[in-house]
């Protein structure tokens, strides 16, 4: 009996050893050992009225310990959401947003097309921002900072200061002045 116990105990320790291994394996494969940066500007070409967004958080971050200005995390389907295409033309092409947006907040646009492909990396980013500020529709956007461990670097906590989504009940034509009003109250209670 002892040794069949032995033998059983012996045997599940080499199991999660070896499931250990391959955990660990895992975790270095999804982990990308180089970040790709994707910019995407508006389509205008007048200089006030583009935006710069990024679509790499750790850039973002980056950007933003040097602005000391929040990022401004947009979850969107660009490829099939109308409601975000209707946020884009209602709130973000308005020159009040844009001057906003240039003066408060570092600009990330985190992309779930059905249509297309993203690069896995960016993908399982999007991914896991969605989850970690549990993002349940479209359009959604967060404004929060990133915050590291100062000795290692390596824990990284989201300091989410709020979230905004399309301004309903604004009025018709003016939907930017409720969606700002509705941020710089978030951005004024992060302060």
């Amino acid at each position: 009996m002892k040794k069949i116990l032995l033998l059983t105990i012996s045997t599940l320790t080499l199991t999660s050893f070896s499931v250990m291994a391959q955990s660990k394996k895992q975790i270095k494969k999804s982990v990308p050992k180089k970040r790709s940066v994707e910019i995407i500007t508006s389509k205008k070409n007048d200089e006030n009225t583009t935006l710069v967004w990024t679509t790499d958080v750790m850039k973002a971050d980056s950007i933003s310990k040097k602005t000391n200005k929040p990022i401004f995390g947009f979850f969107t389907g660009s490829d099939w959401c109308g409601w975000c295409h209707k946020l884009q033309n209602d709130v973000f092409a308005k020159k009040d947003f844009i001057k906003w947006a240039k003066e408060k907040v570092v600009l990330l646009e985190l992309d779930f097309p059905r249509k297309k492909q993203l690069p896995q990396e960016l993908q399982q980013q999007n991914y896991g921002l969605a989850q970690a500020f549990q993002v349940q529709g479209y359009p959604t956007v967060w404004l929060f900072t990133i915050n590291r461990d100062s000795t290692t670097g390596a824990n990284v906590k989201l300091n989410a200061l709020g979230s905004l989504g399309y301004p309903s009940g604004a009025v018709l034509g003016k939907e930017e002045i409720k969606f700002l009003e509705t941020a710089n109250s978030i951005l004024n209670k992060g302060k």
